[in-house]
């Protein structure tokens, strides 16, 4: 297509590419849900973490059978141990929740939203209005886990909070070989 430019066109290509891997990715976490009997828990923890995780962003695996494995292991691993594990008490529980609300406003206010390389949040207002989202999703799931009866679905709330704020860490992104695509941006306009 000429009347698009090189920079469109890799645009074009990466959607692709993202649908291409993701839609059977999906159909196979939710498979392996279904397998394991807990469908409707894999089916909850994608969903209601899915707000956060798309405004506060998270690496990225380079494979997409690492990434087949990862995705698996979260919300399907978010599934089991939400199913199997209750609180001791209602103190701790509601420990659990302040801890996972002030480490992820910390982590937010550092990293989110948290993009890559491959797919850089470039403007001030993308990014700004991301990490109010980022906030507003994180204290919306925390009051869910708090005042949400059903052990399970407060678990998946906590436990899923605690993953995704996990991936957008400068420690999540060095073990996956990741960089922030905005600060690779500004290091390449610095050097010019």
């Amino acid at each position: 297509m000429p009347e698009i430019d090189d920079e469109r066109a890799e645009v074009i290509m990466y959607g692709i590419q993202l649908i291409v891997g993701e839609i059977p990715k999906i159909f196979l976490l939710f498979g392996l849900g279904i397998i394991l009997g807990l469908w409707w828990q894999t089916l909850l923890a994608f969903f209601l973490i899915l707000p956060y995780k798309v405004v506060s962003g998270g690496f990225h695996l380079k494979t997409h059978i690492g990434c087949f494995i990862c995705t698996n292991i979260v919300y399907c691993g978010n599934a089991i141990l939400s199913t199997i594990y209750t609180f001791p008490s209602n103190i701790i529980k509601y420990s659990v929740i302040l801890a996972t609300l002030i480490l992820g406003i910390i982590m937010i206010s550092l990293y989110a939203p948290a993009d890559t390389e491959n797919l850089p949040i470039l403007t001030k207002k993308e990014r700004s209005i991301k990490k109010i989202l980022s906030y507003v999703f994180l204290i919306l799931n925390m009051l869910l886990a708090l005042f949400i009866k059903n052990t399970i679905i407060s678990n998946i709330l906590i436990f899923g909070s605690i993953i995704q704020t996990f991936s957008i860490t400068r420690i999540a992104y060095k073990l996956t070989k990741n960089e922030y695509g905005y600060e690779m941006y500004l290091k390449q306009n610095s050097n010019v």
